[in-house]
């Protein structure tokens, strides 16, 4: 299944690149390319665009090497994109602390290269993965996604990576898996959040998807952003996004992906089953218990522009993810 560019998903190039590359970008794209587009275009045409504010660092020589095969600009947000610092050094990973500024303080000293992902359960390929075997035999696209925390701020962020679908198919599941279940590194000395006194989350981190969210095309699996390789404390080497669930969704540095035949625990769930349901799904009408979901403070802003906008149901994406929910009592299953 491809996905293709629609109206309510457009941005402006001149919103993400310099107007020099946007112009000569424009003359092969017309705009922003869908998939579709993208494929049929010549290899010179795609690429990558040029964030200024980036300050740009080399990866493993494998990401490297796929650069120059990536479909630019596969799925992209309505809005502006959030300045790189912003992403990077306000962020929720509570293996390097309990503050926003903890992962960019801290997680310089995980080593992520190399990095192997076991893959088992209910599947007919199991087995340990290096990084690099498991993500290269896919082409890498770039998807802009809006990114809704459950703390109800957010930010527009440009993905590297590949389509979870292509693992989960890769691996073949048998028929009896249901759910996917993901599982964060646990290493206390390289994340120090994990031997601090914030023990509330019982270590490794936990997350996990119904098949069919899996699946869906949106479902993504990272190993980059702003076109370059994917900082440490955004998840490196590897993390998920799905772009209509919660952030805490979204798990990073992943270790392994388990097929399996039941509702798998997960982290925040285990944590306050109250508060963060299995599913999460953005939802501008179910309240926080303690704070509510109607809007968002989009990133960046300050005391004089506080930047709230409006929440979009399933984060504005809807029309593709809706129905895998159909008679599903959003309330109750949130």
């Amino acid at each position: 299944m491809l996905i293709r560019s629609r109206n309510r998903h457009s941005i402006g190039e001149n919103d993400v690149t310099p107007e020099s590359v946007y112009l000569s970008r424009r003359t092969f794209l017309g705009g922003v390319a869908g998939i579709g587009l993208a494929a049929s275009l010549p290899r010179a045409a795609l690429a990558g665009p040029d964030y200024d504010d980036v300050t740009k660092a080399k990866g493993p020589e494998w990401f490297e090497a796929h650069l120059s095969d990536t479909r630019w600009n596969a799925v992209t947000a309505e809005e502006k994109i959030t300045p790189f610092d912003d992403a990077t050094h306000y962020n929720n990973f509570y293996e390097f602390g309990s503050n926003k500024s903890d992962p960019a303080r801290y997680a310089g000293q995980l080593n992520t290269v190399p990095w192997s992902v076991t893959i088992d359960g209910e599947v007919g390929k199991p087995g340990q993965y290096a990084l690099e075997n498991l993500i290269t035999p896919s082409r890498f696209e770039e998807r802009i996604y809006r990114l809704r925390c459950v703390e109800a701020w957010s930010m527009v962020i440009p993905w590297l990576g590949i389509p979870l679908a292509d693992v989960i198919k890769r691996a073949e599941p048998t028929g009896k898996a249901k759910y996917v279940r993901f599982e964060t590194l646990e290493h206390p000395k390289q994340m120090p959040g994990q031997a601090s006194r914030f023990g509330l989350i019982e270590w490794p981190y936990r997350e996990g998807l119904r098949m069919d969210e899996a699946m869906h095309p949106l479902a993504f699996l990272a190993v980059g952003m702003y076109g370059r390789v994917l900082p440490n404390q955004n998840g490196a080497p590897l993390r998920l996004v799905v772009p209509w669930k919660y952030g805490f969704k979204s798990i990073k540095s992943i270790v392994r992906i388990s097929l399996v035949e039941s509702q798998p625990e997960t982290s925040w769930h285990m944590l306050a089953p109250d508060e963060y349901g299995f599913y999460a799904n953005v939802n501008p009408d179910v309240d926080h218990p303690r704070w509510s979901q109607a809007t968002e403070r989009r990133l960046p802003n300050s005391l004089f522009n506080p930047n709230v906008i409006d929440t979009q149901p399933f984060n504005g994406y809807a029309e593709d993810v809706a129905g895998l929910y159909q008679g599903m009592d959003l309330r109750k299953f949130y």
